[in-house]
């Protein structure tokens, strides 16, 4: 038949009682062995043997005490950020014990009515709170103030602010490292808890020990923007000697910001399009308007790619609001590579004719230049199949108040991510060489191990983080699946890798 022990830890102290008699039981025998019928060799050995029976009670005795103070006062832990360890192939979490059967059934028992004596503030700590209360501010101050004191030697010093139940880490007296083998980190770890019960604090030491071993970039997404997180940061970085490859970008200090661009860099030029349109409605009937802001995004981001531009929301949204510039813009790019012979004449003609007809009845005006007029014509009359001048022909015949009524969420949406300095640093000037802020985006930092801190600022502005989040993210995986499908090609397969190109505009006198 199984057995299991039982325990009782929520109790007195019985075993001081069998240890003192132990002990006075081993003074007897050794001062007065006759009084006990004993002969000395036999009254040493008994004493030598009550002796150690009693230390193993006091020990005992000892240990439930223990417990029954950690139900009340956690012993402190407290490490430096040099003392955090950091090892090559394990993650250390912090101090912890597996949770065991054992440890539910204390639990249990510290919640019965019997047993709340050994959870609740003893008496004499309950007065001397309230003694301290009513002597503040008083001639008496400084027993409140020797009261208050935390220290050893107090006997009614205050219970240390630790937050949360002590009971959950009481019930297990010996604590060791929680170690998180490096090969789990490859799947997701979501951490959950309520303010003050150290998320932040746990984060803090994931980034120190990654900082420190330097085997990957660290990129840290901060919603509600943490001072305290960002300093720690930025001090690992510093004490690991790689402060030149930290990176700071914060909505709510654009000043002081590293600057990037969310929408510039991208493998699929569809991308640009979904990171934008992604954060707009697609519920009910939003659903169809969502499509085409989609379509038209990709219309004007196809453009400016063949016209070797780097799309931006400044951009976007210039030509979003008026696509007529842009039309032009490709004309005078397109026609001197695919153009017919005499095609210069033939729109100048066009648009002497535009002109003429606009002046006679204004309300037949289409565009705003005639010479678009002309454009346009000419191109419909050549029948070409390039796909991007038809999708920006498409998108010149709409009627303006059609077209506003289409795009009536996307502009919003826009404006919030270009207005003030939010604009600057979200579209960056890369010709701008007084600019001094650095500009960054996810291949190079992945290419240097770099280290990144995120603040979006959420409760500034919630829409435009999450905006910005939403896009920074989507840029960030699209990154990382094509550094995964390159590995994947060259390492695991041992094939002839396919030709790949990522548009990364960089010029050579940019300040990255």
């Amino acid at each position: 038949m199984a057995t299991q022990t039982l325990e009782a830890l929520l109790r007195p102290p019985v075993e001081f009682y069998s240890g003192t008699v132990s002990v006075c039981a081993a003074g007897i025998c050794l001062a007065a062995p006759s009084l006990l019928m004993m002969t000395p060799s036999v009254a040493y050995t008994s004493a030598v043997i009550l002796v150690v029976f009693g230390l193993y009670r006091f020990y005992q005795g000892s240990s439930v005490i223990k417990y029954q103070r950690n139900l009340r006062r956690l012993p402190r832990f407290a490490m430096s950020s040099d003392q955090i360890p950091c090892f090559k192939n394990h993650l250390y979490l912090g101090q912890g014990f597996r949770w065991t059967q054992t440890h539910t059934q204390r639990l249990k028992d510290t919640m019965a009515p019997i047993s709340a004596k050994y959870i609740r503030p003893s008496r004499i700590n309950n007065f001397a709170r309230e003694l301290e209360r009513k002597l503040e501010g008083s001639k008496l101050q400084w027993i409140a103030d020797l009261t208050s004191k935390d220290h050893p030697l107090n006997p009614v010093r205050p219970y240390p602010a630790v937050g949360g139940n002590p009971v959950t880490h009481a019930v297990e007296l010996e604590e060791k490292q929680v170690l998180l083998a490096m090969s789990e980190r490859v799947g997701h770890t979501l951490c959950l808890g309520t303010t003050r019960v150290g998320k932040s604090r746990l984060a803090e030491i994931l980034i120190e020990q990654d900082i420190r071993r330097n085997d990957g970039p660290v990129i840290l997404l901060d919603p509600k923007s943490d001072a305290g997180l960002l300093t720690r940061m930025y001090m690992a970085a510093k004490r690991a000697g790689r402060e030149d490859d930290f990176y700071m970008f914060h909505l709510g200090f654009p000043d002081s910001s590293a600057r990037y661009n969310a929408v510039g860099n991208f493998s699929r030029i569809t991308e640009i399009a979904g990171r934008i349109s992604g954060q707009l409605s697609a519920e009910g009937n939003s659903a169809a308007f969502k499509e085409f802001a989609w379509r038209f995004i990709n219309i004007v981001a196809r453009a400016l790619v063949s016209l070797g531009q780097r799309p931006d929301y400044n951009n976007i949204l210039r030509y979003v609001t008026d696509i007529e510039p842009l039309f032009c813009e490709y004309m005078d790019w397109w026609l001197p590579r695919n153009g017919e012979e005499g095609w210069i004449e033939d729109i100048n003609a066009m648009t002497g004719d535009a002109e003429k007809k606009y002046k006679a009845n204004p309300r037949l005006a289409k565009h705003a230049n005639p010479r678009t007029e002309a454009l346009r014509q000419y191109v419909e009359q050549l029948h070409v199949s390039d796909p991007v001048l038809h999708g920006l022909l498409s998108a010149l015949r709409y009627d303006k108040t059609y077209f506003d009524k289409l795009v009536a969420s996307l502009l919003p949406l826009l404006e919030k991510l270009t207005t003030g300095k939010i604009g600057k640093l979200l579209a960056p000037d890369y010709f701008d060489v007084t600019d001094e802020r650095p500009i960054f985006d996810w291949t190079q930092i992945i290419r240097k191990r770099g280290i990144v801190y995120v603040g979006l600022d959420a409760m500034s502005d919630t829409e435009v983080s999450s905006a910005v989040g939403n896009s920074m993210f989507s840029d960030l995986v699209s990154t990382c699946a094509i550094s995964t499908s390159m590995v994947l090609n060259t390492e695991c397969l041992r094939v002839r890798p396919i030709h790949f190109q990522r548009f990364v505009f960089t010029p050579t006198n940019s300040l990255t």
